[in-house]
């Protein structure tokens, strides 16, 4: 399909649309809206509500790690049987670093942050009316919306929520008895994760299918910000791998329920036989990194794309290398696929095959590496407006470039058997993963948070939340690096019984005071997002004096994104400070017969009726010089 006649389709579409849409009321408006504008609102408010529940866990996990012998009779107040005599419970304890790290990964950093801008930026950088089915992007927010209130309902359970990490891995999320929070909790976070999957399913299906299909006349695939890209791609990824979650899952529930042995075999459980044989509890660790580990960049490509977009524009610089950013965007699709092997070096895997898994691994790590350059090579020189949005995209490269390189250490499978399950992993993913992604997502709301509430934030509390948290981020997780050397296992309650780690004690009181000097920074941005929702100065077209599309459609929200026809498109969206043009950006929707002074012969590559315009226009301004 043309699209020229997708476009013309679409004009069709907001037409009919005029004719019969339905009155708007508050429950269509607000709450089961069909409005991909609306949805990502939910998707962001969603996922802020889910982000601050997990921070509020790491702190209260924290606390114990600092203080492990004291008591707080707060705590007994606040969780009761959970933290008897005002001391988390050990087995509460692991409950809370499950449900940390599965809210954070899945519904914050996954839904939260593609969720929020592949529905708010696709039909809008694309040039669609909408996603290609509306309804469907519905039901894929309230199923996301039901996964996590099944997630957090676990906490009213009577053995509590689910334990054994985020991983859940067997026998300890296959065998109900087997401790406190592998009962109803894990069940209930199963059933979570499959109504997680069928959300993320419903939207990627939609994304890829509302890129693929619904361009306006002149937006090619070259012609698609970074942003549109990386959520494609992301998409792209989450529609191959989230299927191999939910099959291992059911196969998990099999277990807990119906007898079966997929991971079980020789459990003894309270000096007790329990007759299950024949199963591995390596199959689940295959089943769950084959999507743990394209997860790692479902979660940190929007940010890249989002990074990309924000740094080009107040750099006032085309972004560098597009096309290299691009394929290097397919080069982590395609590669995160054949890497899931290293978070198992430790398994008795076959040194062989844990050699093909490192060197597939070392090479992910050269499509990373072009796009570090390339940001680096975009800020070079660069006219940089510091905008709170900017200092978080820089932020996010920083985190990428200091956690990434830990990744190197961890992708040798010498190196990564000595430092496997210690807190040198935990300081890499929180860096490379969680913090950059975090700060990625951030980047993007103090970006388009004008388009998305027609408001500006505030700027000076923009910058005491991103110094607070990056100070804070960097001072949490640093430090974990030496304590991963020094052989400090994660996951563990106290460090008190062992003479070895009694010396880190300290250093876990400073990190634990950085978390909460973090914690509170995110009370300013919350008081500014909240604020500037309802009382933020109202904002003109173009804010940033950016080029995409998004730019280009009134301020206030209507159906249909544009009034009258959509756009067409005739350049790249990174035509910023084109030597020859009075403004120091030029809109993709500008046409070349607009712009002769700063049009280049590149420029034309695939339009040779205008390359022919173009000299003859270069001819005639020589003619008129030589004249002169």
């Amino acid at each position: 399909m043309s699209t020229l006649a997708v476009h013309d389709h679409s004009v069709a579409h907001h037409e009919e649309g005029h004719e019969h849409h339905h009155k708007a009321t508050f429950l269509n408006t607000y709450v089961f809206s069909q409005d991909h504008k609306m949805i990502a609102k939910q998707f962001l408010i969603t996922g802020i509500t889910m982000a601050f529940i997990a921070m509020t866990l790491s702190i209260l996990f924290r606390i114990q790690l600092a203080y492990p012998d004291k008591s707080f009779p707060l705590l007994e107040t606040l969780l009761g049987r959970f933290a008897p005599g005002g001391r988390l419970s050990p087995d509460f304890y692991m409950s809370l670093v499950t449900i940390h790290g599965t809210i954070m990964v899945f519904f914050v950093l996954t839904a939260g942050l593609s969720g929020t801008f592949a529905n708010l930026l696709i039909p809008l950088q694309v040039g669609a009316r909408d996603m290609a089915s509306p309804f469907v992007n519905m039901l894929s927010y309230w199923f996301f919306l039901i996964a996590s209130i099944i997630m957090l309902s676990s906490f009213f359970v009577e053995k509590g929520p689910a334990s054994g990490g985020w991983t859940i891995y067997p026998p300890l999320s296959a065998l109900p008895k087997a401790m406190p929070g592998s009962a109803e909790g894990m069940t209930l976070w199963l059933i979570s994760m499959v109504c997680f999957v069928a959300s993320s399913l419903m939207g990627g299906i939609n994304y890829v299918s509302t890129v693929l299909n619904m361009r306006t006349k002149g937006m090619d695939l070259w012609k698609m910000p970074l942003t549109v890209w990386a959520l494609f791609l992301t998409a792209i990824l989450g529609v191959l791998a989230f299927p191999v979650l939910v099959a291992g899952v059911v196969l998990l529930i099999f277990d807990r329920s119906f007898g079966t042995s997929f991971y079980l075999s020789d459990i003894v459980l309270n000096g007790k036989p329990q007759g299950f044989e024949g199963g591995s509890p390596i199959l689940f660790q295959h089943l769950f990194w084959f999507l743990g580990h394209p997860e790692v960049y479902i979660v940190i490509m929007p940010a890249m794309g989002i990074s990309s977009e924000v740094l080009s524009v107040n750099s006032r610089k085309p972004i560098f290398g597009y096309h290299a950013m691009v394929y290097s965007l397919i080069g982590i699709t395609v590669l995160s696929f054949i890497v899931w092997g290293h978070h198992m070096f430790v398994t008795g895997m076959n040194p062989f095959l844990g050699g093909v898994f490192m060197i597939t691994t070392l090479i992910i790590a050269v499509p990373s590496a072009v796009k570090t350059f390339n940001w680096l090579a975009t800020l070079w020189r660069g006219n940089i407006r510091f905008t709170p949005a900017m200092l978080f995209a820089i932020g996010m490269v920083s985190f990428f470039i200091s956690g990434g390189l830990t990744g190197i250490f961890l992708g040798n499978a010498a190196l990564d058997i000595n430092l496997h399950d210690t807190y040198f992993v935990v300081a890499h993913f929180h860096l490379v993963m969680g913090s950059a992604a975090i700060f990625g997502m951030l980047a993007g709301v103090y970006h388009w948070f004008p388009k998305m509430f027609r408001r500006m934030m505030d700027e000076r509390l923009g910058y005491l939340h991103f110094w607070l948290t990056f100070i804070g981020a960097y001072l949490v997780f640093f430090p974990m690096h030496f304590m991963g050397l020094d052989g400090v296992p994660r996951r563990y309650y106290a460090f008190t019984e062992f003479e070895s780690m009694k010396r880190w004690l300290s250093v876990n009181v400073f990190i634990t005071w950085s978390a909460i000097l973090a914690g509170v920074a995110q009370v300013a941005f919350i008081c500014n997002f909240i604020y500037s929702i309802f009382k933020g100065k109202h904002t003109v077209q173009n804010p940033w004096q950016a080029n995409t599309l998004e730019w280009t459609a009134p301020i206030e929200h209507v159906h249909g994104n544009w009034i009258g026809e959509i756009p067409t498109v005739y350049r790249w969206p990174y035509d910023y400070s084109k030597p020859g043009h009075d403004e120091d950006f030029i809109p993709q929707t500008v046409p070349f017969s607009q712009t002769m002074s700063s049009n280049l012969p590149h420029d034309f590559e695939d339009n040779p009726e205008g390359l022919a315009e173009y000299n003859k226009w270069t001819a005639t301004q020589k003619a008129n010089e030589e004249v002169k």
